[in-house]
């Protein structure tokens, strides 16, 4: 607490890479691929895991010294709490987790970890677009949560979109479908005129990207621009604002949001994006990394941790 009573809280996102507890997807793998038949893993898809990996995951966390962190490639619930036992502190660093099995083919899972109580949790993951569609609309889930920071209660809408494997323009509609989808679920709970009177942030990995002037080319404005949040990267020089580097085309771009609602927006105090975990090749960086990051791997992650402090 400062003077005033004022609590200074930190929030993140972590895209943390398959976060598994006893392999992960080779590179370039298409998720159709992770199995052939709904149950048989397709073993020569993945490389184990490499312990120093994780300890360079665990570090970018620890190092946000956040109070709730919401993450995206957690295999399942045992594997996020085998992470916060053996490599955060245990059970004292993030005594409550909240995480539910999604819809992607390669099990990956969106989650929390929270230094304060999680009070009431939704899924979304059976929504479709329609009732005889047999596809769903979140890739993985938009998992609601309301975290109770000492008596501040603060809804989170944790996503994972669609990834622009395939091309971007070809997967655009399905993420385009997730955004709407997740402006609805907003809105049926906190009202349609004015949502962003509540305190709520959506956060995440949202899979892609917003260029002046091509607005349209983008899946993302109606929720990122969207009169009701603000996406606080947006504070930061554009040139900090990138959250992931695609080494392909030597892309550096903003994957990675917090967007927090109107009523919150007066109690931002910082921005932060941290960078020590990813590999070398991003040189764009030029800070010092955690010990042991390589120029490809191991890495914290091939996305950065993006933090938002509040003043409550």
């Amino acid at each position: 607490m400062l003077g005033n009573d004022v609590m200074k809280t930190r929030i993140a996102t972590f895209n943390c890479e398959n976060l598994f507890a006893r392999f992960r997807f080779r590179d370039n793998v298409s998720p159709s691929e992770a199995s052939d038949n709904g149950f048989t893993i397709n073993d020569v898809k993945f490389n184990f895991q490499d312990r120093d990996q994780r300890r360079i995951t665990a570090n970018a966390i620890k190092a946000l010294d956040a109070d709730a962190i919401a993450l995206q490639e957690v295999e399942n619930l045992d594997v996020l709490e085998r992470l916060r036992n053996q490599f955060l502190g245990g059970f004292k660093s993030f005594p409550h987790v909240m995480l539910i099995d999604g819809n992607d083919p390669r099990f990956i899972d969106v989650a929390i970890l929270s230094k304060h109580p999680i009070i009431h949790a939704r899924s979304y993951l059976h929504l479709k677009k329609s009732p005889r569609s047999r596809s769903f609309i979140f890739s993985r889930d938009c998992l609601e949560a309301d975290i109770d920071f000492d008596g501040n209660i603060i809804t989170f809408y944790v996503n994972h979109f669609k990834s622009m494997l395939g091309g971007r323009g070809h997967t655009r509609k399905r993420r385009l479908d997730q955004v709407r989808a997740v402006r609805k679920i907003i809105t049926d709970r906190f009202g349609i005129s004015n949502p962003g009177n509540k305190p709520f942030i959506v956060l995440g990995d949202f899979n892609d990207y917003i260029e002046e002037g091509k607005e349209e080319e983008s899946s993302l404005p109606e929720l990122v621009q969207w009169n009701q949040v603000e996406n606080v990267v947006e504070r930061l020089d554009p040139e900090e604002q990138w959250t992931h580097f695609f080494s392909r085309r030597r892309q550096y771009r903003q994957l990675d949001y917090i967007l927090v609602s109107k009523s919150l927006r007066s109690q931002v105090s910082s921005v932060e994006i941290e960078r020590r975990g990813m590999p070398r090749r991003a040189d764009r960086f030029t800070g010092t990394r955690f010990r042991g990051v390589g120029r490809d791997n191991p890495k914290a992650s091939d996305h950065c941790p993006v933090l938002v402090e509040l003043d409550l």
